[in-house]
């Protein structure tokens, strides 16, 4: 509260002093007094105690996913999302769409060296029984149609992971008459990962970001609120 107090008086904004208690501060502050013409007096709400509540509103709360009101209903869908997100989270399955150099670096994670296969991660060549698409590469327009219609046949829920410079904004052929400017202008990207080409490395820590992202999933709490 001190560091506040001294930014708010640098930034030519004063506190008046307290001389009680800090309870005492607390009891004046929830009493606040009005002027005879109706209006309130800032005086007693620029006391320590009243900025505290103002500014700090949850300090002393702790976290909760629900905002608003909560219910046994929205527990019980925050633990199905929690199970849903699990499976998910343990279950991606990519699609093979090597469009260049980036695509050796995505087989490599496959390898015994890195194996994926350990985080559930195991590449599928049907969009239908994929989840995820990794876009390796550079995306020409001829190919973004191909790429929107395999895109669209993959089932919800879906991801993309954008690899490399080129898929994520055209790369060495950004000025290209052929190249489209980075895959998000034909699908939504969740994930980008940087490098020309990114390692395998890099590559591995954007799946487990997606991971991440996944586990915090509230599909059945946003259906149930509408």
């Amino acid at each position: 509260m001190s560091l506040l107090t001294r930014v708010l008086v640098r930034s030519r904004i004063c506190f008046p002093q307290c001389s009680t208690t800090s309870k005492d501060c607390a009891d004046n502050a929830d009493s606040t007094s009005t002027h005879e013409d109706g209006g309130v007096n800032t005086e007693t709400l620029h006391t320590p105690a009243t900025m505290k509540r103002l500014y700090q509103p949850f300090e002393n709360r702790p976290y909760s996913p629900f905002q608003g009101k909560k219910s046994k209903m929205e527990y019980a869908l925050a633990r199905l999302d929690d199970l849903l997100n699990w499976g998910h989270k343990g279950s991606l399955w990519p699609m093979t769409f090597g469009l260049a150099c980036c695509a050796v670096e995505m087989m490599q994670i496959a390898s015994p060296r890195y194996d994926m296969d350990r985080y559930g991660v195991v590449f599928r060549a049907s969009p239908k029984q994929t989840d995820v698409i990794i876009v390796a590469g550079t995306l020409t327009n001829k190919m973004a149609v191909a790429f929107r219609k395999i895109y669209d046949q993959m089932p919800e829920p879906k991801w993309v992971i954008s690899m490399g410079s080129c898929a994520n904004g055209g790369g060495y052929y950004h000025y290209s008459y052929s190249v489209v400017r980075g895959c998000d202008r034909i699908v939504p990207v969740d994930i980008y990962v940087p490098g020309c080409p990114p390692t395998a490395e890099a590559l591995i820590y954007g799946i487990l970001m997606l991971q991440k992202k996944v586990k915090r999933l509230n599909t059945l709490q946003m259906w149930y609120r509408k």
